[in-house]
C-alpha cells in the first residue's frame, strides 16, 4: 500500500487487505484519499469498472469517523434505481467495517421500510433527485431534522445527469438542501470519461464554483480518450436484425455476451430471434418490468454461455458480472456512450477489451465508422447543460411552495443565487399566479388550485419528475406483471389476433382494461410486435456528422474492418460522392431536388434553415446532413440570400406540438416556453461555421 493510504481510517485498511485481499489501491482511488477527506468537491474520473465507488466512498467513510458525523450525513444519488439496487449489498459491508449503516429511499421502497428509516436514520442514504426532493416536500417527512446533518453527496454517473434536465433538477434541490443544513454541502461527482472535466466539475458545484475548492481526479483517463486502449474493435455489416442474430448466435459460443441496441424495439427484435437460434438470451431495457429485469440479470450473471441484449440501461454502472464479449448493433449515441460500453468486457487478468460493431443498415455503418472516427482522434463529447431551463425553474418555486407551504419576497435566496435559478424569474413569478398554480395572500403566496389539479397526483409526485413519460399500457400474464407497451399497438387495426413482443417473447392479447391502462395476454408461439414512441429532439451533433463526411472523403477508422464493411463503404462513398468536397460544402440539384449538403448535424442545420429561410423548402426542410433548398433556386438568388448571413443567424422555428415534451411548459408564459425548446434546437456554432465554408454547386442527370 501507498503512503496515501495511510490517510484512510485503519479499520478500513484492515478490510482492504485482508476481507477484500487487495494489494493495493487503484491510482484513482489512491489519488481521491487526500481531496476528499480534506473536504474538497472533486470529480472523479475513471473508465467502468475503475474503482470510483471505493475511490469516493473510503474517503468519505474516513471523513465520517475523523469528524464524529452522526446521524445522517451522506447521500449517495444514482440516475437509476437499479444501480442504487446494486449498489446497496456492496456499501452497506464497506459502512459495516466501521460499524456505520446505509439504507435506499427511491420509488420502490416501501412506505415501512420508509418509516423504519424516518425512526432510526442511517448513516448513508442512497437515493435519486426526485425521492431527495419528495423528501423536502412530503409532510411525512421532518426535513428541517432528518436532512439537517447532510455533509457530503456522492453523485454517481454525474455525466448522465448533467447532460439533461435532471441535472438542472439536481443542482437546485441541493442549493435547498443546503439552506435546511445551514452550510455547503461537499459535492463528489463520479464519471466515465467526458471532453470537459473543468467544466464538469464547475456546473457539480453549482453555487460554490469559484468560493469552494475543487479538483478533478483523473489518471490514466487519456489513455482511453486518445484511442489507445488495448483492446480488439471490429466493424461488419450484417443487413438485417436476423443476420445479426446469426452472427451473435454463431460467433465466441460458451462465452457470456453482452449486446447493445439503439432502442427498446431492437432490443425484443433480437432477443427474440437469438432465442430462436436456441441461445440462452437475457433481455433488459426501460419497459420491461422491474422483476423481469432483475430476473435478467440476476440469471446472466451467473450463467456463462448466454448473451444479454439491452439498451443503454445497462450501459452504467450496474454490475452484471465478467463478460468476455460486447457486441454494438449499430451505432452508440456518442463517443462517450462508447467507451462505457466497451469498458464493460475486459474486466479479468489476461483479458482485452473488445467490441464488435454489427451494423444493420447502410446508414449506421456510416454512423459506426464515423464514431469510432472520433474515437481514433481522442475526441469525447463535452457534457453541456440544457440551456435556458426556465420550466425547472417554474417547477422549483411551485415545489419551494410545497416544502415551505408559503413564501415570501426572500423565495430567491433559496437557491443561493445559482443561475438560472435567481431573480431573473421574477417573469414565470408574475406568470404563475395569473394561471393559478400559485395564490397570492398580500407579499405570501402559496401553492394554487392548478397546480394541484395538473401534479397533484399522488401527494404531488408528479412534481419532482422532471420528464414526461409517453403514455404506456401494463401487460400482464394473469398477476405477473411483463412489461409497459405503447397503445398504438393495441388501437391498430389487425385482422388476426393481436400479438405482442415483450420480453423477447410473444403473446396474445386476450382482454384490454382501457380505463386502468392493462393489457392481459397469454403466451403465444411467435409473430409479436414491438414498438415505442420515443419523442424529443433527434438527431447527430456537429463533430459526429463531420467525421461522417471525413468517412465519405475515404477516412477509414483504425479498427478491424471485415470484408463486408469494406464493400458497403465503398458503395456508399460511390453513391454520396456528390455530397462531399474537402474544400467545403456543396449544393446538388436534381430536377426540383435541391439539397445543401452541410454535413453540420440535426441542430446545426435547424439554425442553417431558419436563418435562411428565403431559400429553404416550406416542408421537407432538413435533417443531419442536408437542408433542402427551393426548387427554383439559382446561383444568383443563393448569393443575395446568403449575403449578411453571418450577421442574423437565428434561432430555429419550434413546432407548438413539441411543447408537450417539455415537462412543466404550462407554467410559463407561452413566448418563454418557445423561446427554451428554440434555444435547445440551435447549435449556433455550427451554423456560422458553415457559412464561412466555400460552397460548390453539382447539377446531376
Amino acid at each position: 500500500m501507498t503512503s496515501s493510504v495511510t490517510r484512510l481510517h485503519p479499520a478500513l485498511v484492515h478490510h482492504v487487505v485482508n476481507t477484500l485481499g487487495w494489494r493495493t489501491l487503484r491510482p484513482l482511488q489512491q489519488e481521491a484519499i487526500e481531496p476528499v477527506v480534506d473536504g474538497k468537491d472533486a470529480l472523479l474520473l475513471a473508465p467502468t469498472a475503475g474503482g470510483k465507488t471505493e475511490a469516493a466512498f473510503f474517503p468519505v467513510l474516513t471523513a465520517m469517523e475523523e469528524q464524529c458525523w452522526t446521524g445522517l450525513s451522506v447521500l449517495y444519488v444514482c440516475p437509476l434505481k437499479a444501480l442504487l439496487n446494486n449498489l446497496l449489498p456492496r456499501l452497506e459491508g464497506y459502512a459495516a467495517w466501521l460499524g456505520r449503516r446505509v439504507a435506499l429511499w427511491h420509488g420502490d421502497v416501501t412506505g415501512p421500510a420508509r418509516k423504519r428509516i424516518l425512526r432510526a436514520p442511517p448513516d448513508v442514504l442512497l437515493t435519486t433527485p426526485e425521492s431527495l426532493e419528495a423528501m423536502l416536500v412530503s409532510a411525512n417527512v421532518e426535513h428541517a431534522q432528518f436532512l439537517a446533518g447532510v455533509r457530503a453527496i456522492v453523485v454517481d454517473e454525474v455525466h448522465a445527469f448533467a447532460g439533461d434536465d435532471r441535472g438542472w433538477h439536481l443542482l437546485a434541490v441541493l442549493e435547498r438542501l443546503s439552506r435546511v443544513t445551514g452550510k455547503p454541502i461537499q459535492r463528489i461527482g463520479l464519471s466515465a470519461t467526458v471532453g470537459n472535466p473543468p467544466e464538469l466539475l464547475e456546473w457539480l458545484q453549482g453555487s460554490g464554483r469559484g468560493s469552494r475548492p475543487g479538483i478533478v481526479v483523473a489518471p490514466g483517463v487519456e489513455v482511453v480518450i486518445a484511442g489507445k486502449s488495448a483492446g480488439d474493435i471490429e466493424l461488419d455489416y450484417v443487413g438485417s436484425v436476423d443476420n445479426a442474430a446469426t452472427v451473435i448466435a454463431a460467433l465466441h459460443r460458451g462465452e457470456k455476451r453482452l449486446v447493445f441496441c439503439d432502442s427498446r424495439q431492437l432490443v425484443e427484435e433480437i432477443g427474440a430471434a437469438l432465442r430462436a437460434r436456441g441461445v440462452a438470451t437475457f433481455l433488459s431495457h426501460a419497459s420491461l418490468s422491474v422483476d423481469e429485469r432483475r430476473q435478467a440479470e440476476q440469471a446472466f450473471a451467473e450463467a456463462r454461455d448466454c448473451v444479454i441484449v439491452s439498451t443503454s440501461t445497462l450501459e452504467l454502472g450496474i454490475d452484471v458480472g465478467d463478460l468476455d464479449r460486447v457486441i454494438q448493433v449499430n451505432a452508440p449515441p456518442s463517443v462517450a456512450s462508447f467507451l462505457q460500453r466497451l469498458g464493460r468486457s475486459g474486466r479479468r487478468a489476461g483479458t482485452h477489451r473488445n467490441c464488435l460493431f454489427l451494423a444493420i443498415r447502410e446508414d449506421s455503418l456510416l454512423w459506426s465508422a464515423a464514431l469510432l472516427l472520433l474515437w481514433e482522434r481522442g475526441y469525447v463529447e463535452p457534457v453541456i447543460a440544457p440551456p435556458e431551463p426556465r420550466h425547472i425553474a417554474a417547477q422549483q418555486i411551485l415545489a419551494l411552495c410545497l416544502q415551505e407551504h408559503a413564501i415570501g419576497d426572500e423565495w430567491g435566496q433559496a437557491w443561493n443565487s445559482l443561475v438560472p435559478f435567481d431573480r431573473r424569474n421574477e417573469p414565470i413569478l408574475r406568470h404563475l399566479p395569473d394561471e393559478g398554480f400559485i395564490e397570492r395572500d398580500g407579499q405570501v403566496m402559496f401553492i394554487g388550485p392548478e397546480a394541484e389539479r395538473k401534479f397533484g397526483h399522488r401527494h404531488f409526485m408528479d412534481m419532482t419528475a422532471v420528464f414526461t413519460a409517453p403514455p404506456q399500457f401494463t401487460v400482464l400474464e394473469g398477476r405477473r406483471e411483463i412489461g409497459r407497451t405503447d397503445p398504438a399497438l393495441l388501437t391498430e387495426k389487425v385482422d388476426s389476433p393481436r400479438l405482442l413482443l415483450l420480453g423477447g417473447r410473444s403473446w396474445k392479447v386476450t382482454w384490454i382494461d382501457w380505463k386502468r391502462r392493462r393489457c392481459f395476454v397469454e403466451a403465444a408461439d411467435g409473430g409479436g410486435r414491438a414498438r415505442w414512441l420515443t419523442p424529443g429532439v433527434g438527431g447527430v451533433g456537429f463533430a459526429l456528422a463531420q467525421a461522417a463526411r471525413d468517412v465519405l472523403l475515404g477516412s477509414d477508422p483504425g479498427v478491424e474492418l471485415t470484408q463486408r464493411a469494406r464493400r458497403v463503404l465503398a458503395d456508399l462513398r460511390d453513391d454520396r460522392y456528390g455530397g462531399v468536397h474537402p474544400a467545403g460544402t456543396v449544393v446538388t440539384r436534381e430536377g426540383t431536388d435541391v439539397r445543401w449538403w452541410t454535413w453540420a448535424g440535426f441542430r446545426g442545420n435547424a439554425t442553417l434553415a431558419a436563418t435562411l429561410s428565403g431559400l429553404v423548402d416550406e416542408k421537407q426542410r432538413f435533417d443531419d446532413v442536408s437542408v433542402r433548398l427551393r426548387g427554383d433556386l439559382t446561383r444568383e438568388s443563393w448569393k443575395a440570400g446568403m449575403k449578411g448571413a453571418l450577421d442574423r443567424i437565428c434561432l430555429p422555428e419550434v413546432d407548438e406540438r413539441a411543447l408537450a415534451g417539455l415537462k412543466f411548459s404550462e407554467a410559463l408564459p407561452h413566448r418563454l416556453a418557445m423561446a427554451t425548446l428554440a434555444t435547445r434546437l440551435a447549435d449556433l456554432d455550427a451554423a456560422r461555421e458553415l457559412l464561412l465554408r466555400p460552397v460548390r454547386f453539382v447539377v446531376r442527370a
